[in-house]
């Protein structure tokens, strides 16, 4: 039996572990609800349905989305994406995105690409993974219909400056559609401000719920243009031949997730009492706390930003003699270090960088539950595992 402590830094993957209302909610509505939501007029059906109500007010209040109804529950943030990509574009669109960008994101668009004619520019970024305004401006094209961004890197933590980016592109009626995936709740977002279109996200990341939730954000206007994917029942306007045409229903046809969606609600009302300004302050302080360990390391060379505080806690390194998958194995065999090694489905990212020639590199991601011994152990576990490469 493996006695090892558990030290979880791949929080950019998946939030664990969850805080504890998340599980209570989830158990509770697995054993005392258990109908389906908007699925019936008796009393289980209908709190089912106040828990998805729930959970789509507390994460609109997490997101600064003045109307809840615009808020669509998806499966994951990729089904998200994929909703805002496929149902947007049409044949002969232009597409400005960045080399940052998940394959959530750039797989969708090469499809849109090979069906129907598609096309994509990709703009650079710095050596931290920054993406300059200006770059964008100038790749759009008249045809261009949609910029599509990741609010911050999930290999380097490097935040965009997404306001710019949007009032950029509207100046040319492009609409933008945001990857919040690293984003939404450990960094304060108001769409309001940002002006954005699209958001999507997971929200099992930092909105602390269960796997196989995610959302997509569509402002009026913009939803108008989406075309669904998928048709089905709704539990509304069952009559009709035709699929609904308003949100959410629209793009929520069958049946929601609706404990994991309990364990949503929980993990975002957790964010909205703890605080994600203070949130974001710890992540950051334990960012800067592995960025100041890991640079004194010999045969250690860091990627991204080393001094902007609005930097998400993502940290990836890459160490002189090791593949960076077999690092992180022994990292988890040694003393228990749950990190992510690889492309982290960045290639276009990895390609900028210079790194996808060695594999990739480790990440590190600190989440709420993160200790400052947690991360002392990871670090001293770093240094003598990069030492013994050198001996």
């Amino acid at each position: 039996m493996n006695t090892k402590r558990r030290i979880y830094l791949d929080n950019a993957a998946t939030s664990w572990p969850k805080p504890e209302a998340v599980y209570q909610a989830v158990d509770r509505y697995q054993r005392e609800i258990g109908a389906a939501a908007g699925r019936g007029a008796y009393e289980h059906a209908q709190q089912a349905q106040r828990v998805v109500a729930h959970a789509r007010t507390a994460c609109a209040r997490i997101l600064g989305i003045a109307d809840p109804q615009q808020i669509a529950f998806t499966a994951n943030g990729t089904a998200a994406l994929n909703l805002a990509i496929h149902g947007l574009l049409r044949p002969g669109d232009h597409v400005v995105t960045t080399v940052c960008e998940h394959n959530s994101v750039l797989r969708p668009l090469q499809t849109q690409a090979e069906l129907h004619k598609v096309q994509t520019t990709y703009v650079g970024c710095d050596s931290e993974g920054y993406v300059d305004p200006d770059d964008i401006h100038r790749a759009m094209q008249p045809h261009t219909r949609l910029v599509a961004i990741n609010h911050a890197s999930n290999v380097t933590g490097a935040v965009q400056p997404i306001a710019e980016i949007t009032r950029l592109a509207h100046e040319r009626q492009a609409i933008v559609l945001l990857d919040a995936a690293q984003t939404a709740g450990c960094l304060p977002i108001d769409v309001e401000q940002l002006g954005v279109d699209l958001l999507a996200t997971g929200g099992h990341k930092s909105l602390l719920g269960p796997l196989g939730t995610g959302l997509l954000y569509a402002s009026p206007s913009v939803a108008q243009q989406l075309r669904p994917l998928m048709q089905g029942g709704t539990g509304v306007d069952s009559q009709d031949a035709s699929p609904a045409q308003a949100m959410p229903e629209m793009l929520e046809v069958g049946n929601l997730n609706v404990p994991a969606l309990a364990g949503l609600a929980a993990g975002a009302e957790y964010l909205l009492e703890t605080s994600i300004e203070a949130l974001h302050k710890k992540l950051g302080q334990h960012t800067q706390h592995l960025l100041e360990g890991l640079s004194s390391i010999k045969g250690l060379r860091l990627r991204g930003p080393r001094t902007d505080p609005n930097r998400v806690s993502v940290v990836s390194f890459e160490v002189d003699g090791y593949d960076p998958q077999e690092f992180a194995s022994c990292l988890d065999a040694a003393v228990g270090v749950e990190s992510r090694a690889g492309l982290h489905c960045a290639p276009r990212m990895h390609a900028a960088l210079g790194s996808d020639q060695s594999g990739g590199l480790i990440r590190l991601s600190p989440g709420w539950s993160t200790t400052n011994d947690d991360l002392d152990q990871a670090l001293t576990a770093i240094a003598e595992l990069s030492a013994s490469a050198i001996e």
